[in-house]
């Protein structure tokens, strides 16, 4: 149940070794949450950087006042990332946002409406592109969600959902992997909450590599993803 004085939006930005993009990322986040209008918070987890990015969180929570900042003593990867933002966002609704800049912070403007009336509002990327390997990856991992927990709610970024959601339904996931995020979203589904997709946007990373699009966590995913029909074939409570 939200707290009279809880901010309308909590979005989480998500941050592994990414000093030399998190401010400009943060400050461009904080500024596109003022336009919507309505009370806010932006969350950094820290996910275990050992490069200046927990330094840089928290001299931006010292300098405004919107911003709280979660550290993690060691890395846990997006299903701990995931978790902290589940347990800890204090906003009406929920949302995620790499600290890498990919996903311009302009997309609050397309998840935000739709939220008011659906319970999920899931990110879709109209004419995608990928590198080859990045296209052989995607495709052979969706196939793998299809053949092993069947249809899946389309999500390609970011998100956002209602709290009330999160403390409705109990999550079992654990580790590394965003299998936490796949088991709210089916458990989600098969409840019957209300899901749309809007269009999104995705633009290069402002620095470095991609942490995601690699051979390394489309096996962790796969793991994770055993792990989950496990999990949704257990009776339903």
């Amino acid at each position: 149940m939200s707290r009279p004085d809880a901010p309308k939006i909590t979005c989480c930005l998500a941050a592994w070794n990414e000093v030399a993009s998190l401010r400009s990322v943060a400050e461009a986040q904080l500024e596109a949450l003022e336009k919507l209008g309505v009370s806010y918070e932006l969350v950094v987890v820290d996910d275990g950087s050992s490069d200046g990015t927990g330094e840089v969180a928290d001299q931006l929570a010292a300098e405004r006042p919107h911003v709280r900042v979660i550290h993690h003593p060691q890395n846990q990867g997006l299903g701990g990332v995931y978790r902290t933002g589940f347990s800890s966002a204090r906003g009406t609704f929920v949302t995620f946002f790499p600290a890498d800049g990919q996903f311009p912070p302009g997309n609050l403007a397309a998840l935000y409406p739709a939220a008011e009336q659906w319970d999920f509002v899931l990110g879709m990327l109209p004419g995608r592109t990928d590198s080859a390997l990045g296209a052989v990856l995607g495709a052979t991992e969706r196939l793998l969600y299809r053949v092993l927990v069947g249809q899946m709610p389309r999500l390609e970024g970011v998100f956002m959902v209602r709290r009330s959601v999160l403390e409705a339904i109990p999550l079992k996931s654990q580790g590394r992997a965003w299998t936490v995020l796949w088991e709210l979203l089916l458990r989600a589904q098969r409840r019957g909450h209300r899901m749309t997709n809007v269009p999104i946007e995705l633009r290069a990373r402002l620095h470095g590599t991609s942490k995601v699009n690699n051979l390394r966590t489309v096996l962790i995913n796969v793991r994770g993803l055993l792990a989950l029909r496990r999990l949704v074939d257990e009776p339903r409570g």
